[in-house]
């Protein structure tokens, strides 16, 4: 087993590679401990060269409501008034510390996503 960092595109490439080639190793295994190193270097990699932003709050509402086959309707019963749903979908008005906890609670969105700006 040869293990180094991953620190250019072609290493990126070797290493998925690699991966590729030995990912049903047994754990316990030199194969599977291979695995697991080379596992948290592309994870790294890939952290480090294309990291992923958190979603827009409003935007993960939109989608957890279709996710769940919810209507505006429906949140209002969560977080209060329809035209206070309506405004905030529209961005029309801020979530507020009490709405981002209701709506973590019932829609299971983190709150790391629920109290950016947008």
């Amino acid at each position: 087993m040869k293990i180094a960092p991953i620190r250019t595109e072609k290493d990126y490439q070797n290493a998925l590679d690699r991966l590729e080639q030995i990912f049903d190793a047994k754990k316990g295994t030199e194969e599977g401990d291979e695995l697991e190193i080379l596992s948290i270097l592309i994870d790294r990699y890939e952290n480090e060269h294309f990291p992923i932003d958190m979603p827009d709050p409003i935007e993960a509402i939109k989608f957890r409501m279709e996710q769940m086959g919810m209507k505006q309707k429906d949140l209002a019963e969560v977080i209060g008034f329809k035209s206070r749903v309506s405004e905030i979908l529209n961005k029309k008005r801020k979530l507020t510390l009490d709405t981002i906890r209701k709506l973590n609670a019932a829609l299971n969105i983190p709150t790391e996503v629920l109290i950016q700006d947008y």
